[in-house]
């Protein structure tokens, strides 16, 4: 997502930035190529021209910052209008003052309406609320079947009523039972549509009115393209929204919808779904989003990753061993197995600043590479891990032979692991000379 308009825009500042002094004529060459990124990454045209027109306005004219030059502070324009476009803060959940408070997720077929249920009955988990999902989609036995299934593996209950019929009946009994149950949050997952008509949206308004939900969620697919604003604006236009959520984040799509949802409909992007796991659910934070566009990382949503998923211990007894050189292949498996728990590495790569990211994205880092060196540490001893220095030609080839992989692979491994000691080596002489002051400002990842 993202990555052809990343790619469009920054070499757009690239030629701005070669430029000591910037023109208007230079200025009005840059935002046609800014506009035609964004109509080739399927953002509505209305939507261009009013964001290249402010642009322009913010730019011709304008004193410069001391601070920046010219090229930058287009950059700086067009990244204050990507957040103004998507929404400028940070949009949160909605609770009521009096549990439970009720949100119904709506959507079409194929949106990924029930998983997105769960996930979000996950996420106000995590956040220490009490959730109770709830089965209106009673046109769809495999809906129901899969709420229940995917409910159990986040160990938050579900409430259907086999024999009925009636949304509304199920959501209304289904509070009373959340209450009863001391639930905090119920969670209503409606039934879908083929498409917007009139039927669906008399059944939803229905529900809304006899259930009257905190928040109105609409979940829309993001490999829809346009298709998915505009289904938005339907059913804000009918039901009235509060937000909305937007479903496979991390495919190919071209990302015009997640910048132009919130112009068109008023209503926030509040979540967006970056994986087919329950754990790929985020808030959506458009001055993060616009930063990862424009190429310049997005280390406070690296940090957040870290920390759900980081085993502090582990990483306060790997510091130690660092300092004391004793950084070994046991070590290597264990930081290996942690990254992974924060998602695909070429997702992580992304969010790191300066373009490094991007020098890394032709390099096979993906999932099969890690679950390799993995196989081949694995296959190593406990005294060939921990002392990789006796790994002789014949162990080498066992050791391939039991991992399934080749012996260069083997070699390769072992060549990059005593290239990283040498350079933890060279950083923990720097720390001790340091003299008294704190050893380390971060904890190394892997």
């Amino acid at each position: 997502m993202f990555e052809s308009l990343s790619e469009r825009l920054n070499a757009v500042f690239k030629k701005l930035s070669s430029r000591g002094r910037l023109t208007e004529d230079d200025v009005n060459e840059a935002l046609r190529e800014v506009r035609r990124a964004l109509l080739e990454a399927d953002v509505s045209l209305q939507v261009v021209k009013e964001f290249t027109a402010s642009v322009r306005e913010k730019t011709i004219g304008e004193e410069l910052f001391k601070s920046m030059t010219p090229g930058q502070q287009v950059i700086k324009n067009v990244r204050d209008e990507l957040i103004e476009l998507m929404g400028s803060d940070t949009a949160r959940l909605e609770y009521a003052p009096k549990a439970p408070t009720v949100f119904l997720v709506c959507g079409l077929h194929g949106a990924g309406k029930t998983t997105t249920s769960v996930k979000l009955a996950n996420y106000v988990k995590s956040s220490g609320h009490q959730p109770l999902l709830v089965a209106t989609d009673i046109y769809r036995p495999a809906a129901i079947t899969q709420l229940e299934v995917l409910g159990k593996q986040i160990a938050v209950p579900v409430f259907k009523i086999d024999d009925c019929k009636d949304p509304v009946e199920i959501s209304t009994k289904a509070i009373e039972k959340a209450k009863d149950m001391g639930k905090d949050v119920v969670i209503i997952d409606t039934a879908g549509r083929l498409n917007i008509d009139a039927e669906l949206m008399d059944e939803l308004k229905r529900q809304r009115e006899a259930v009257s939900p905190q928040e109105i969620l609409l979940v829309v697919d993001a490999m829809t393209g346009q298709d998915a604003v505009n289904v938005a604006k339907g059913f804000n236009d009918s039901l009235g929204i509060t937000g909305v959520i937007m479903t496979k984040l991390d495919g190919d799509a071209r990302g015009g919808a997640a910048l132009s949802v919130k112009r068109v409909t008023g209503a926030p992007l509040k979540f967006v779904g970056v994986s087919e796991k329950i754990s790929g659910f985020e808030p959506f934070h458009p001055d993060r989003m616009a930063s990862r566009i424009l190429g310049m990382g997005d280390i406070l949503s690296l940090i957040e990753k870290a920390e759900q998923t980081m085993d502090k211990e582990k990483a306060d007894q790997l510091q130690s061993k660092l300092m004391q050189n004793k950084f070994d292949l046991n070590d290597l498996l264990e930081q290996m197995q942690q990254i992974r728990r924060m998602g695909p590495l070429q997702e992580i790569l992304k969010m790191l600043p300066g373009g490094i990211g991007n020098a890394f994205k032709d390099m096979p880092v993906g999932e099969s590479q890690i679950k390799r060196i993995e196989a081949i540490i694995q296959a190593m001893t406990p005294q060939e891990r921990s002392d990789p220095d006796i790994l002789n030609a014949s162990r080498r080839r066992r050791i391939a032979k039991g991992s399934g992989t080749q012996v260069n692979e083997v070699n390769a491994l072992i060549r990059q692991y005593e290239e990283l000691r040498k350079f933890m080596k060279g950083v923990t002489g720097l720390a001790k000379s340091r003299k008294g002051k704190r050893l380390m400002p971060f904890k190394l990842p892997f």
